[in-house]
């Protein structure tokens, strides 16, 4: 069973907790135990794994990714080299093991869609397999 969501994302730059949304695709499946896979299509976004409970962490993540990755000196025309370049560190897909039709997360572990060209309607495929 392969899904397809919509997010719209309200900044240039942010972290979107889609765990419930991964979760309630799990539920829908009905699968027991197998594998989610999370896809995100675009190059300028990707998707992680990170804490949820201090909404410092995201706050820091998104600091120090301005700082590592600051949007100047790229070549490219429309001026978004640097979302890219974020994207390529967070990748744009995750497996999820499941177990007993539930995302298998740690105790602080949540499902982020990062956002790096903004605001923007972007598409997540989630992909449930058996087994």
């Amino acid at each position: 069973m392969t899904a397809t969501h919509s997010i719209k994302t309200k900044e240039r730059i942010c972290f979107t907790d889609i765990t419930p949304l991964v979760q309630k695709t799990v539920n829908d499946s009905a699968v027991k135990d197998g594998t989610a896979l999370v896809f995100i299509p675009h190059t300028t976004a990707g998707v992680t794994i990170n804490e949820n409970g201090d909404p410092d962490v995201l706050r820091d993540l998104n600091a120090f990714l301005a700082k590592t990755v600051p949007n100047e000196n790229f070549l490219h025309f429309e001026g978004n080299s640097d979302a890219h370049v974020k994207s390529l560190l967070t990748g744009c897909s995750l497996s999820l093991i499941i177990s007993d039709n539930k995302l298998v997360l740690g105790t602080w572990q949540s499902v982020y869609f990062a956002e790096y060209d903004g605001p923007r309607t972007r598409k997540i495929y989630i992909k449930i397999m058996e087994g």
